[in-house]
């Protein structure tokens, strides 16, 4: 998952009426100590600023440590029912303004207004879903010989953890960190995406009203660069959950020390196989909803379609009629099908990517930059789709992030999976099929820590665990469900004599 930040803009004073927006440390909302700001722009509309936020520095975050740390040894002893009651608040506080927080989502990275919506309210059911299980997490008894003696284990948080997130789901990816973070007796620092850090301030604004306590759940924003390793290295930093690019989460989890924990969710090359037996209709479909809904900006998107040979032709005829027929445009404008990239770096990224792949393989439709009516104070890009695509060629290999789909021919099942593996990525994977013998194989052997049969590449319950293999993940400890808790919590074996 891509998680670059642009470059800030940085400004010692507002110059418009701009709305700003601070840090939470300790229990305070504060300016960072630098007096430098950065303004947030729509991705959709550039001369739309979204909010002006501080450029924090390493003493803003060593300062949010420092107030982790010291607010830990009270939050422990909360009561979990008292912590699972700030959840469920926190919850009724982003379904109370569902509305206007979709709105601000939608301007601050682009996606379509009903998906921003739809993220808010999942964020409030992730909250809900982690005040209940959290309260049934515990430890275990075991028989032993000796009729004087106890023997169980018991699980306690670790003390300050670091959340980092990325921009493309701002608050349900902060949501599924935070929350089993915090029901476990853990204290956070939060860093949001600069890119996109609006949504996340107000997560942490529906928990200040919810009551959390001062110091439990602190947040900042600026460069990774700057404020990182204040919010990583420490040891008394014990876990760090990011999402992002595997090349900064490998970078991080490098840094740390031996005794911090580290859940690392990184990029991916997911791959559809599409088998000759399949549905072609619905193939198409779980191509461009899992490759081309929120502009391809998803670490579980479709990227590679590989398609048996005899069905090929077909497939790729149907694929390309309905990607010309879909709506770029604004994410607040019902009826359109995809919005513009999140940040000029991305289109950047993406359209670079295009060029690439127009020297090594074939380019069926899009690609284009959009710049027209309607298009041209945002980032957006024609969905592009390319066919004889091989596995040396770079958009075969390397992750793009953006509204970019190669077709790759197959052969038979053997050669599907043999060229779906071949990535140093394992994050998602899915077959389009009718055959009770590829979908039973399918999931045995594909390499991927999510599997998906007749499904989008894309999406993951809450109460599952959700993580990848290879250079997905650190594939320690997964996200959400029950793996959550196990993350955030150690065990003591307690040996009690009568």
């Amino acid at each position: 998952m891509s998680d670059t930040a642009t470059p800030l803009a940085y400004t010692r004073t507002a110059r418009t009426q701009i709305e700003e927006f601070k840090n939470h440390i300790d229990g305070k909302w504060s300016a960072s100590q630098t007096g430098e700001q950065f303004d947030v722009i729509n991705p959709a509309d550039t001369n739309d600023v979204v909010g002006r936020f501080p450029a924090s520095s390493a003493a803003d975050a060593e300062a949010a440590v420092r107030a982790a740390s010291s607010a830990f040894a009270s939050w422990k002893k909360t009561p979990i029912s008292a912590r699972a009651k700030i959840l469920n608040r926190a919850a009724d506080y982003l379904e109370a303004n569902v509305d206007r927080f979709a709105a601000e989502l939608t301007r601050e990275m682009g996606k379509a207004l009903n998906l921003s919506k739809d993220e808010i309210l999942r964020s409030a059911q992730t909250l809900r879903f982690y005040a209940v299980e959290g309260q049934s997490f515990a430890g275990e008894t075991f028989p032993n010989d000796d009729p004087d003696m106890i023997v169980y284990t018991q699980r306690e948080p670790l003390g300050v953890v670091s959340v980092i997130t990325p921009w493309n789901f701002p608050v349900s990816i902060p949501a599924r960190k935070i929350a089993p973070a915090l029901i476990a007796g853990n204290t956070v620092v939060f860093k949001p995406s600069s890119d996109a850090p609006l949504s996340g301030y107000r997560l942490v604004e529906a928990f200040v009203a919810a009551g959390v306590p001062n110091g439990v759940l602190n947040f900042i924003v600026g460069r990774a660069s700057e404020v990182g390793p204040a919010i990583t290295v420490p040891p008394v930093v014990r876990a760090i959950s990011f999402t992002g690019s595997t090349a900064a989460g490998e970078a991080i989890h490098r840094s740390v020390a031996f005794t911090t924990r580290t859940q690392m969710e990184l990029g991916g090359k997911n791959p559809l196989i599409v088998m000759e037996d399949a549905d072609l209709d619905k193939a198409v479909d779980l191509t461009v909803k899992g490759g081309l809904s929120l502009s391809g900006q998803a670490c579980t998107g479709t990227s590679r379609v590989l398609v048996m040979k005899q069905v090929k032709a077909a497939f790729t005829e149907k694929l390309v009629s309905k990607v010309k027929a879909l709506k770029v445009g604004s994410g607040m404008v019902a009826g359109n099908d995809i919005g513009p990239l999140a940040t000029p770096r991305q289109l950047e990224t993406v359209l670079r990517y295009i060029e690439i792949g127009k020297r090594e393989a074939t380019l069926l439709c899009g690609g284009e930059r959009l710049t027209g009516p309607g298009y041209i104070s945002g980032y957006y890009v024609s969905p592009a789709i390319f066919t004889d695509v091989t596995l040396d060629m770079r958009i075969a290999r390397e992750e793009i992030f953006g509204p970019v789909i190669g077709i790759m021919e197959v052969t038979s099942y053997v050669d599907a999976i043999a060229k779906a593996n071949d990535t140093e990525y394992g994050l998602s994977a899915a077959i389009a099929t009718r055959n009770p013998r590829y979908i039973h194989d399918f999931a045995n052997d594909i390499e991927a820590g999510t599997v998906k049969i007749n499904r989008t590449t894309t999406g993951n319950l809450i109460n599952a665990p959700f993580g990848g293999l290879k250079r997905s993940s650190t594939s320690t400890f997964r996200e959400s469900g029950r793996g959550a808790l196990e993350f955030y919590t150690q065990i003591k074996t307690i040996y009690r004599g009568c």
